[in-house]
């Protein structure tokens, strides 16, 4: 697959999905920009080339109507400050107003065009949609990892009008081979901690993982599925009674591949799902009737520290605990800090999931970790050994 850095695009129209999916506040401005800068370098790269540059996303769930909340304008405004550049703001994402205005771009002009999903055809997948899309361009590139788990209008069906001028952008392939490392490295010892409230979400990651890592570190909500699997005794705390069978059979599948085998031994239970609950240390398989676990005790920090500190490859997908409240983030905090001093001592870390990054923006400590992935649910998936739509059009 040929990257862009490879290539010029002097004089070239090209269109680019990105992930502009970003949060607005009450006065509908960007609150974080993180996804927006994300963007930048696939951007800067065709403006270098004097390409004429199309940007399209989505935001929000409009269902397929005109929402003026979740217009992607106060996006545009912001990108034009990060890139220092003037970008125009399209209030269409479709239409003779849009192919007017694509037509009169210049080299080096940047166009953000509306919010696709005002659209229902996008997230159907709709072919006249894409083609529609294509039409603008001459090129078409997807550099939204975060939408590549879906098979819209504007991230696969649109790739099949650009058979051979279709690519990845920068942070696609950044998230791609970072991923294949994550997937089929052979640094050892290599730790998973795979955390969030639910086994049912994480059941094929983590057996798509047991014969790949050593060491599987389990918190969060879903650990009590597994600590009452064994028989343990653990209160109000959040389980999936129809899992536990399933926590079973994983927990075999690990011993008999020789993974090591980290739950919790302690847990910060309270009295109520709140920051201002009374709260105390106990056992996590022997959690008093009316007490809920809501984060990793000090003695399973410290084994899970152990764990990630002696690793060359860690991966980490969930917090520890309702990491949200400041009385419940010490098991996360701990773990993210472990992450980090392990990345600076050599290892590899990649970080993927909505919690787990927010938790890493927290600490501030992203730019000390190797790879923070942008995708929530498509890391997930592809962690899976799902193939993704959004990606798998790029390659065909």
């Amino acid at each position: 697959m040929q990257s862009i850095k490879d290539l010029n695009f002097n004089g070239k129209t090209v269109i680019i999905r990105v992930d502009f999916n970003v949060p607005l506040n009450d006065q509908l401005q960007v609150t974080d920009d993180t996804r927006i800068r994300g963007a930048l370098p696939t951007i800067q790269k065709f403006l270098d080339d004097g390409a004429k540059i199309i940007l399209m996303s989505h935001l929000g769930r409009p269902k397929g109507k005109v929402v003026p909340d979740l217009s992607l304008a106060p996006v545009a405004k912001e990108l034009s400050k990060l890139i220092g550049k003037e970008v125009f703001f399209c209030s269409k994402p479709l239409g003779k107003e849009v192919q007017e205005a694509a037509s009169k771009l210049q080299n080096g002009d940047i166009m953000l065009l509306e919010n696709l999903r005002f659209y229902p055809g996008e997230t159907k997948g709709d072919e006249k949609l894409a083609k529609q899309l294509a039409d603008l361009a001459e090129v078409y590139v997807n550099d939204a990892f975060g939408t590549a788990h879906r098979r819209h209008a504007s991230t696969a069906v649109i790739a099949e009008f650009f058979p051979n001028a279709k690519y990845f952008g920068l942070l696609m392939e950044h998230e791609i081979v970072n991923l294949e490392i994550a997937l089929n490295t052979k640094n050892a010892p290599y730790t998973a901690v795979i955390g969030g409230a639910k086994v049912s979400s994480k059941i094929d990651i983590i057996r798509n993982l047991i014969p790949k890592v050593d060491n599987m570190i389990i918190g969060g909500g879903m650990s009590f599925t597994f600590l009452k699997a064994l028989g343990g005794e653990i209160g109000s705390s959040l389980y999936e009674e129809d899992k536990l069978e399933l926590a079973r059979e994983i927990l075999d599948e690990m011993i008999l591949n020789g993974v090591n085998i980290y739950l919790p031994t302690d847990v910060v239970a309270a009295d109520a799902f709140s920051n201002d609950a009374n709260r105390k240390i106990v056992k996590s398989n022997a959690i008093p009737d009316g007490w809920m676990g809501l984060d990793i005790g000090p003695e399973s920090q410290n084994r899970f520290a152990m764990a990630v500190n002696s690793s060359r490859m860690i991966l980490w997908n969930g917090p520890m605990g309702v990491f949200e409240m400041d009385n419940f983030s010490q098991g996360t905090k701990a773990i993210a800090i472990s992450v980090a001093a392990s990345t600076s001592s050599g290892a590899f870390s990649a970080i993927g999931g909505g919690d787990s990054v927010a938790a890493i923006n927290k600490y501030e400590l992203a730019d000390m970790l190797t790879y923070v992935s942008t995708g929530g649910g498509a890391m997930l998936e592809y962690l899976e050994g799902k193939t993704l739509p959004g990606i798998q059009a790029i390659k065909e």
